[in-house]
C-alpha cells in the first residue's frame, strides 16, 4: 500500500485537529467550573444532572413555602397572645364584679372597661397580614372575619399550604374555631349547660348585665350573680380554647422548624451530587490541560517535521 504525501499530510492535520479540540475542551472545562458543559460531554450525566436540577428547585419552593407559612404560623400566635391576655383581664374584671358590696356606679365602670376589652378583642380578631388579608377569615381574607356585632363572617376552611413533599399543613385557623368554640370539655353549670360559646356575646351579656342597677332588689341581684358566674364560666372556656389552639401553633411551627433543617440537609445533598455530576476535579483537569497542551505542541513539532520529509523537498 503506497502512502502519500498527501495521506501523511491529512493524518498529521487530523492529529493535530483532534488534540487541539480536547486541549480546547479542558480549558472550556477550567473556564467554567463544569465537567459536562453540553449534553454530548456525558450523556448520562447531563440527564440525571436535569432530574437533579428539577428537585433542587422543587426544594427551593418548598423552603420559600415553608417561610410563609412560619410568618403566618408566628403571626397568629403574636396575635392570639394578646388575646390570652385581654381575656385574662376581662376574667378579672368578672371576678371583681362579683364583690356584693360594689354600687351600681362601680359596676357602670367595670362595663365601661369590659367594653374596652371587648373592643379590643374584636379588633384582635380581625387582624390583617402585611397585605391587608385578615388572618381569621379563612380563604376569604378581603373581608373582616368578625361584624361589629361579633357575628362570624369569614370562611369555613382554614388555609393551607403544602410546605413539603409529603406534608400539606393548616396555616391558619378560622376565626369561628377560634373565638366561637369551647374544647371537648368545657367547664358546664349544674344542669351540664356550657352556655354561650361566642367570646363577643359572652362579653355583651356581661357588660349587659353590669349597666343593670341592681340596688335594694334582691331577685335581679341573685339574677346578676348568675350571669356573672356564667360569664366567668363562658371566659374561662373561651381561654381554655385559645391555649388550646396556641398549642397547636407551638406544634407546627417545631414541625416547620424540623422541615426546615431536613430541607437545608436535603440541598446540601442535592449540592453535592451535582458537584459531583457535573463539576471539574481540579487536579485532573489541570494536569489533563497541561499534558494535552504538551501533546498539541509535540503534534506541531511532527507535523512541521513532516513538511521536511515531503517528496517534493527531496526534490529540490
Amino acid at each position: 500500500m503506497r502512502i502519500s504525501t498527501q495521506m501523511m499530510y491529512q493524518q498529521n492535520m487530523r492529529g493535530i485537529t483532534d488534540s487541539q479540540s480536547r486541549w480546547l475542551a479542558y480549558g472550556e472545562q477550567m473556564s467554567t467550573g463544569k465537567r459536562v458543559n453540553r449534553p454530548s460531554d456525558d450523556p448520562i450525566a447531563a440527564s440525571q444532572a436535569v432530574v437533579l436540577s428539577q428537585a433542587q428547585a422543587q426544594n427551593s419552593q418548598y423552603a420559600l413555602a415553608r417561610t410563609f407559612a412560619t410568618q403566618k404560623v408566628s403571626l397568629e400566635e403574636n396575635v392570639l397572645t394578646q388575646v390570652t391576655t385581654a381575656i385574662q383581664s376581662a376574667q378579672e374584671k368578672i371576678v371583681y364584679a362579683g364583690n356584693g358590696s360594689l354600687s351600681d356606679n362601680d359596676r357602670a365602670s367595670l362595663a365601661t372597661d369590659l367594653q374596652g376589652i371587648r373592643d379590643q378583642l374584636l379588633n384582635l380578631a380581625n387582624t390583617t397580614d402585611g397585605n391587608g388579608r385578615y388572618i381569621f377569615a379563612g380563604y376569604k381574607t378581603e373581608s373582616p372575619a368578625f361584624k361589629d356585632d361579633g357575628t362570624y363572617a369569614g370562611g369555613s376552611t382554614p388555609i393551607s399550604q403544602q410546605v413539603d413533599s409529603a406534608r400539606n399543613m393548616q396555616i391558619s385557623h378560622t376565626g369561628d374555631s377560634v373565638f366561637n368554640k369551647f374544647t371537648s370539655n368545657p367547664k358546664t353549670d349544674e344542669n351540664g349547660n356550657a352556655g354561650e360559646t361566642n367570646l363577643f356575646k359572652i362579653l355583651d351579656d356581661a357588660i349587659k348585665a353590669l349597666n343593670e342597677p341592681i340596688e335594694g332588689e334582691q331577685a335581679k341581684a341573685d339574677a346578676f350573680t348568675a350571669q356573672i358566674d356564667q360569664a366567668n364560666r363562658g371566659l374561662s372556656n373561651s381561654l381554655d380554647n385559645v391555649l388550646t389552639v396556641r398549642a397547636d401553633l407551638g406544634t407546627k411551627l417545631n414541625e416547620l422548624e424540623k422541615l426546615d433543617a431536613l430541607g437545608d440537609d436535603r440541598a446540601l445533598g442535592q449540592t453535592q451530587q451535582m458537584s459531583d455530576l457535573v463539576d471539574v476535579d481540579w487536579n485532573s483537569v489541570i494536569s489533563s490541560y497541561t499534558m494535552q497542551q504538551a501533546a498539541l505542541q509535540a503534534s506541531y513539532k511532527a507535523f512541521t517535521d513532516m513538511q521536511g520529509m515531503s517528496l517534493f523537498q527531496l526534490n529540490k
